[in-house]
Formats: structure tokens, sequence, C-alpha cells
């Protein structure tokens, strides 16, 4: 069905561009880049509404005074790639089910 086809390919963009923003803040953090950088102030607010859901789940671990892992952001990333692996499985497995009448 083109309906469903085109929903995964919305839910794949969706999830793409979360992990692109979230992906970013990882490595941005994990390198320690400048907060006065506009895109790096940019990439913070962005996905500051995107982590808050998973916030103090996990503690932020600073390695060498400037190197940050943030766990958080992390478990974010992968539980926003499973929940959309999971929506688009849901929707090839309607889209069988229909399929098949």
């Amino acid at each position: 069905m083109k309906g469903n086809r085109f929903i995964n390919y919305l839910i794949n963009v969706i999830i793409g561009l979360v992990q692109l923003i979230l992906g970013l803040r990882i490595i941005l953090k994990l390198f320690g880049a400048s907060v006065s950088a506009p895109f790096v102030e940019w990439t913070y607010n962005t996905s500051e509404p995107l982590l808050h859901p998973f916030e103090g789940i996990f503690p932020t671990k600073v390695l060498d005074g400037t190197f940050v892992v943030e766990f958080s952001a992390i478990f974010a990333f992968l539980i926003y790639t499973i929940i959309g692996y999971f929506l688009t499985s849901l929707i090839l497995g309607f889209d069988r089910k229909w399929n098949k009448k």
C-alpha cells in the first residue's frame, strides 16, 4: 500500500533527524566543543527537548576535564532508534496482513 510506504518513510525521516541531532550532541559533548559557538548552542538547544524524558537516568562522566560522555544522550539515541524500528515493523506487519486479504 502506498500510504504505508509513505508512513514508513515519514517515520524514518523523523527518527533519522532525531538520531542526527542526538549524534551531533554526543560528539560535540565528547570532544568538549565550545558552548559559545552558535552551531554548538543550536545543537544543544534543539536536542534538549529530546533528552528531557531521559535526564538523570545515568550520570554524565567527565574525562580529563574536557571530554564529556553523556550516557543519557546515548541511551536516548538507542531508545529513539528502537521506537523507530518498532513503528516501522508494526506498519509492515499491518501491510502484510492487509495484502493477504
